[in-house]
């Protein structure tokens, strides 16, 4: 069976990328694609569901992964743990299903230093007037803390020229169809066509 591949990807707040990624997980042929569900320490939330939303788990069980280098990537933020666990991931991958990780530059960098075989998609706004304009429509924040998410937009994208592709989120349908794109270039890739279709390659140059 040929091994699934594990899609990082990243973008500021504001770019669209969860949209993204929800609209390609229901867009065929991608149904055999899978979001990654990250472990936490935090409290479970009115209305979410263990191992739909996070895995959650106690402080104790987190820092034992972290010892057991059983996390791709963790972080801390304020008083609570998320992480990826690498059993999870490898437990899908095996199974032919491509995972996508939405996650910030710095859990993409651990995640590369442990596994090579990975691919990773950067999502740019078209300008910063249009990446202003909608983090204004998503918050009713202060003008300081909109100022401290543009500032801290501006930094995130620096890393762009770290991932593998590039997509500039103009025009909302026009990227799901980028995004889809790399997904099938990656899957015509020889090597996975090769495996994928052992039986028949063998058989056209058996006759």
């Amino acid at each position: 069976m040929t091994q699934g591949m594990l899609y990082i990807v990243s973008a500021p707040s504001g770019t669209g990328k969860s949209s993204l990624i929800q609209a390609l997980l229901k867009t065929k042929p991608f149904h055999d694609t899978r979001l990654s569900i990250s472990h936490t320490t935090r409290a479970m939330r009115p209305g979410e569901v263990n191992g739909q939303h996070y895995f959650f788990i106690p402080l104790a069980e987190f820092k034992h992964m972290i010892a057991k280098d059983a996390l791709l990537e963790y972080a801390r933020v304020f008083d609570n743990y998320y992480g990826t666990s690498r059993e999870a991931i490898q437990r899908v991958l095996v199974t032919g299903v491509d995972v996508f990780l939405d996650i910030d530059w710095q859990g993409a960098q651990q995640i590369r230093a442990k596994m090579s075989d990975t691919r990773s998609i950067f999502i740019l706004p078209p300008s910063m007037e249009e990446l202003n304009r909608r983090i204004r429509n998503r918050c009713q924040d202060s003008e300081e803390v909109i100022g401290r998410r543009m500032a801290q937009a501006v930094a995130e994208m620096t890393r762009f020229s770290e991932y593998d592709y590039l997509i500039i989120n103009n025009d909302f349908n026009q990227a799901l169809l980028d995004l889809q794109a790399i997904i099938r270039a990656e899957r015509l890739r020889l090597k996975r066509q090769k495996l994928r279709h052992d039986a028949l390659i063998n058989k056209l140059l058996a006759d």
